[in-house]
Formats: structure tokens, sequence, C-alpha cells
């Protein structure tokens, strides 16, 4: 189905059923499947993370999106084909199983891909018609025209580390996401000289209802460890790995009690919204310039681990910050990290750039001075030869 058009309130549409039908089939369906045209774009991962989120802007398939629903099955003529989910029904891993588990049907039963479809009891497709006011002509233009300003404005980097991936770090007996999040801390500090508000989501769906909180990722003790890493030969290395270590730990244990209930962000909210719905006054916490600013995600992360050849992406969630999902895999990292271009503090490529040496140096400290690690894993750590650890990796 190919949507042309933006939503509007249905009084706008005018008094002819024409439209109100069309946006009714719409509104009933639960996904919508977006067959794009070719868009002579070439297609290395970055640019496919920009078609899938937005479709290239209005010259390409910006129009043939319709973000009010939960999944868009994207299926481009020139072969790049994706999902784009809308956040608000459902987390991330709900989209990756859901992809994942089509993946999988589709390599392993292409004869039942053809049997269902020509089994299918489905109702044939028709066109949605539509009838444009000049009204509604102006709404168009104007939401165009904002369209491909934000697809402009939005600079994306999907970069895969192969300096190592997952069993590297576990070898250090350490965590992979907490590692990655400290890297992600060095990272930020080493571009910016500071560390700031940052949002990793940690999943509650433990409990009723539960959805995400927030692993506030920017610990005292990543800065302690970021501040020995860039202030040259005045500390050891010996020290500086006992930071890393403490810092791992501090980010370990975050994610506990985050994962647990015992988070800041999701009891906050409950507070402000219970004062809300009972009509009481704003607690004085909620108007504090401090509350403000550690609600200010400059760094939005999230780890989106996957079992295929796919990664997740998205934008970032203020003016001014990044947005940092990661793929954690046996031997290699994949990165997909947004900006604004609009902002002149910010830089997609420099933040990949130096995110790569960060890396780099972390593994150098560990092997080094990591005495955690299994003495069986010192040959291939000494050897540490990229090309090596790449063998079996699927491009």
């Amino acid at each position: 189905m190919e949507l042309t058009s933006t939503k509007c309130n249905a009084s706008r549409w005018g008094a002819d059923s024409t439209n109100r039908d069309s946006l009714d089939m719409i509104e009933r369906c639960l996904c919508l499947v977006c067959l794009d045209e070719e868009t002579a774009t070439e297609l290395n991962d970055s640019n496919r993370a920009l078609l899938m989120l937005h479709g290239g802007g209005t010259d390409k398939n910006g129009g043939n999106r319709w973000y009010d629903k939960p999944m868009q099955f994207v299926i481009g003529a020139d072969g790049c084909c994706g999902v784009v989910c809308e956040h608000s029904p459902f987390e991330g891993i709900v989209l990756v199983q859901c992809s994942e588990y089509l993946l999988r049907y589709m390599r392993g039963s292409p004869s039942k891909l053809v049997r269902a479809a020509s089994m299918s009891e489905l109702p044939a497709p028709r066109r949605l018609r539509w009838k444009c006011s000049p009204d509604i002509q102006t709404f168009l233009s104007a939401s165009a025209d904002r369209l491909q300003k934000l697809v402009k404005n939005l600079d994306m980097n999907v970069h895969k580390f192969t300096g190592y991936g997952k069993e590297f770090i576990k070898r250090q007996k350490m965590s992979p996401d907490a590692y990655v999040q400290v890297a992600l801390q060095f990272t930020f500090y080493r571009c910016h000289g500071r560390l700031v508000p940052t949002y990793e989501s940690a999943s509650i769906r433990r409990f009723q209802e539960g959805r995400v909180d927030n692993i506030r990722s920017s610990t005292p003790e990543a800065l302690a460890f970021v501040k020995a890493m860039a202030s040259g030969s005045k500390i050891t290395d010996a020290e500086k790995m006992e930071l890393l270590w403490t810092a791992i730990k501090a980010q370990t244990n975050y994610t506990i009690l985050a994962i647990t209930g015992m988070a800041i962000d999701n009891h906050l909210l409950g507070l402000r919204e219970i004062a809300k719905e009972l009509k009481l006054e704003k607690p004085e916490l909620f108007s504090d310039t401090t509350y403000a600013t550690s609600i200010h995600f400059t760094l939005s992360t999230s780890q989106v681990p996957t079992t295929e050849e796919m990664f997740c992406c998205y934008g970032p969630v203020v003016p001014n910050g990044y947005g940092a999902c990661y793929n954690p895999q046996t031997d290699h990292i994949l990165f997909c990290v947004s900006s604004f271009r609009e902002c002149a503090e910010t830089s997609s490529d420099l933040f990949v750039k130096t995110l790569e040496g960060c890396l780099k140096e972390m593994q150098d400290l560990c092997r080094k001075c990591n005495t955690e690690v299994k003495p069986a894993d010192s040959t291939q750590r000494m050897e540490g030869n990229p090309k090596v650890m790449k063998n079996g990796s699927k491009s």
C-alpha cells in the first residue's frame, strides 16, 4: 500500500466520504507493507538505515511511510528491506524477535511461502482513493517541507568494529554490555571533554505491564576511568585497569538495580503523573534545574543483540545529542551512531572514529593488565590479528 499523504484531523477531509473511508482503512490495519521504488542510492549500511527511517525524503520514498503503525515492513525494488517500528506499543526486542522469525522462516521454508501466497484468503488489495482540496494540498506541502528538513538534518553512521567482539570481553570476565557502555562514556569524554546524562534502556518486562527503565551510565566511576585514560602517563596502567574494573562493576550493579525495579526514573515519572492525576501541586523537585539537566539525555543508547545479520538504529532524542545503538557479536560489534547536522557540537563520523580508538585502547589495557584472563587465552591475545579474528564472521 503506497501512501502519499499525511494524517490530518478527519474533519479536514471534507464532507465527501472518499477520504474518510481510505483513512479508516489505514487506521484499522495492524501493520503496513511499504513497497519502495529504487532510489539510485549507494546501499551501504548507513544509507540503508536512513532509507528505512525516512525513505530518503520527498524525492525518493519519504511519502511511503505511515509512522502511526507499530510496524512498517519496507520492501525496496533495489533490495533495500527492513522494518520501521513505532516505539509506543513495544520495545526493540519484540521487533528483533519478529524479524528474526520471519528471516529464518523465509530462509528455511521457501516452498511454504509459495503455498501460503497461493492459498491466502486475504481480500485482494485495492487502491485507496483521495480527494485533496486546496487546504489539504497546503497541509501536504508543509509536511513535505518539514520531512525534507529532517532528512537533511539526520546524520547516521553505521559502523562495524572488527577489532574484537563480545568473546574477547567475556574472557576479561566482564559484561559485554557494561564494557561497551564504559567505552561510549570514554568516547564522549574524548570528543567533548565531559560526561553527560546518558540513557540506556533496561527491560522491566518481569513486572506486570513493565516496559523499560533507565540505566544511567555516566557514573562517577566511569568519569574516574575516562579521566585516567585521558591523563597520559600520570597514572599507571595498573591503576587504570583497576579504575576500569570499578567502572564496569558500577555499571553492572546499576543494571541489576534497573531491571529489578530499583532505578530512579520510573519512580520519578510515577510521582509526577500521580500528582497530575490527583490534581496536586507539582512536587518542587520537577522544577529544579538539576532535574531538567538530568533528563536531557545527550547520549541515548541501547543494546539490541541479534542472531541474524541485521541491525537496529534510531535518531538522537535531543537536538545536541547522539543516538547510539549497538549489537555485540562474537568477533565484532555493530554500532549505529546518529546525530543532527544542525548541531555544531556533534558529529557521527567523529564519534565513530573516536569510538574505534577508545575500544582499541581498552583492549590494549586489558591485554597488559588483566590478570582475570585465563592463561590459555594469552597466545591469542598476544597475536590479536584483526584479520584472523574476522574469519568466520558474516559480512
